[in-house]
């Protein structure tokens, strides 16, 4: 492992430029209590910045305060949201080496990976100023001909949303960006982890036009305290969030009360397919991008290996050979291709799947014990024959873990994947054209990886089926989270009443 080092000067410069404060009414301020809390870099546990730490005061201010902006918000026109969104995506490219720095400072992944996520989650900006023009709806006669039907798309109003400290960019945006393009206020609470990006992110907004109130920015130590209140406010009227399906239930239920537009996108096991007809070079290409990206800290990372055993020792070796090729170091590092867990609970949750896996009969063939020195580092790891039943194939790993199983059918193949309460997404490997687009069929998933390791698009639908959530990001039906209908019945316009008919005879 390349050594951990101290924040450098640059870095530090950076730091002094984000805001750190609260953001509500168009204003930066303080929390109400004056308190703060520290954002620590994952590589060194050295604090980076002290933030403002929101009060359930606070959030209701916040609440307030989109209250307030959202008529004159929705009564926006559409274009002019749309140049708004233009705008603030054009600062972020502009602001892409501060956006790319920031999160590999306060998440850990390596810059290169963090300039992939701030060109994925600009492009949400940009893909929903195109889609704000073109929100529409329908005229149409009654099928007796007696009336008209029209059908109109209206904001929902107010949003809360929760965010992830994983794509602390690419996550914000793709909530922000179509609910402002839907004519929505909103109230945004990043991650404790991870808030620097979203602050830095609002600032960006503010300087791209987006009025006051419009977008509320509350960084907090104390989620539910700040939330839960909110979920109780009828002002509110719609809730998204990306995180673990445990809190994704609770939150569900919480929003019942006020019967909540909800958008959940929740946990994953994503199991990878690999046939014996598969290009086993482009498979393993494939799993290095589906396994180790964001370290392995992604809902959409795979986390199940499943290989016909005709090729899983070929698969096994390959992939092996390139895991082992990998760098772990602090991000910032130019050689760094892996970089550390968030803290501390995940990298022991890691370990602790590894070695239980070990003790239920799993063989390590890589990697699988954490490195002394500061940060939260942990190895690419491969484990190879790992028991069915193995707490390692149905929990998210959220590690550079990759855990194999032989398969012999495709029915078998089919029957193990789909063997889990989860449904975002799955790949497969295969160059025969019927088996893929029956397992495009059989498969209990909302996303498809078909010969490809990646699958996240904002021009596509991001979402899942089972207990991996509700609702859609990106694509056209992102913005249908946002927007209700309204139909408006409309009487016949050619009607002829008694009236009519006796002036025609006059």
């Amino acid at each position: 492992m390349s050594g951990a080092s101290a924040v450098s000067a640059g870095e530090r410069a950076l730091l002094e430029r984000v805001p750190t404060r609260l953001l509500i009414a168009g204003e930066w301020r303080d929390g109400s209590a004056g308190a703060e809390f520290a954002v620590t870099d994952p590589a060194t546990g050295e604090t980076l910045a002290l933030v403002a730490d929101a009060t359930p005061e606070d959030g209701e201010a916040a609440l307030a305060a989109a209250d307030a902006a959202q008529e004159a918000w929705a009564a926006t026109a559409p274009r002019a949201r749309a140049e708004i969104l233009r705008r603030a995506f054009d600062l972020v490219t502009e602001r892409a080496d501060d956006f790319a720095l920031l999160m590999t400072l306060e998440m850990g992944k390596p810059l290169a990976e963090s300039r992939a996520e701030v060109a994925y989650g600009a492009e949400f900006l940009r893909w929903f100023s195109e889609e704000a023009p073109r929100i529409s709806g329908r005229y149409a006669t009654a099928p007796d001909g007696k009336n008209r039907l029209l059908v109109a798309k209206r904001p929902v109003g107010p949003c809360l949303f929760i965010t992830p400290w994983n794509f602390p960019l690419a996550m914000a945006t793709r909530k922000i960006a179509p609910a402002l393009a839907a004519g929505c206020t909103s109230v945004l609470k990043p991650a404790a982890l991870t808030p620097l990006t979203a602050l830095l992110l609002g600032e960006v907004l503010v300087e791209a036009g987006v009025p006051a109130g419009v977008v509320n920015l509350l960084p907090t130590s104390r989620a539910g305290a700040v939330t839960g209140p909110l979920l109780k406010d009828h002002r509110l009227r719609k809730l998204s969030f990306t995180g673990s399906t445990e809190v994704g239930r609770r939150l569900i239920a919480d929003a019942a009360d006020q019967v909540l537009r909800v958008s959940m996108e929740l946990g994953g096991n994503a199991p990878f397919l690999v046939f014996e007809d598969a290009d086993v070079d482009a498979a393993v290409e494939g799993a290095l991008l589906a396994k180790l990206r964001n370290g392995g800290e992604a809902c959409v990372a795979a986390n199940r290996f499943l290989v016909h055993k005709s090729v899983a020792a070929e698969f096994s070796e390959k992939l092996v050979a390139r895991m082992r090729g990998y760098v772990l170091a602090r991000g910032t590092e130019p050689d760094a291709t892996l970089g550390p867990l968030v803290d501390a609970a995940t990298r022991d949750k890691v370990a602790a799947l590894v070695a239980e896996a070990q003790e239920d009969g799993a063989t390590l063939v890589l990697g699988g014990e954490a490195p002394d020195g500061p940060g939260y580092f942990y190895p690419a790891t491969v484990l190879k024959d790992v028991p069915r039943e193995a707490r390692i194939l149905r929990e998210e790993i959220f590690g550079p873990v990759a855990p194999i199983v032989t398969f012999d059918t495709e029915d078998e193949a089919v029957r193990l994947a789909n063997a889990s309460e989860f449904g975002l997404v799955c790949f497969a490997y295969t160059r025969d054209l019927n088996r893929a687009l029956r397992l495009a069929e059989r498969l209990d998933t909302g996303m498809f990886g078909l010969n490809t390791g990646i699958v996240s698009n904002p021009a596509a639908p991001f979402g899942g089926v089972k207990q991996s959530g509700l609702g859609r990001e990106g694509g056209f039906e992102g913005i249908e989270e946002y927007l209700e209908t309204r139909y408006i019945g409309i009487s016949d316009p050619f009607a002829r009443t008694d009236r009519t008919v006796s002036k025609e005879l006059d």
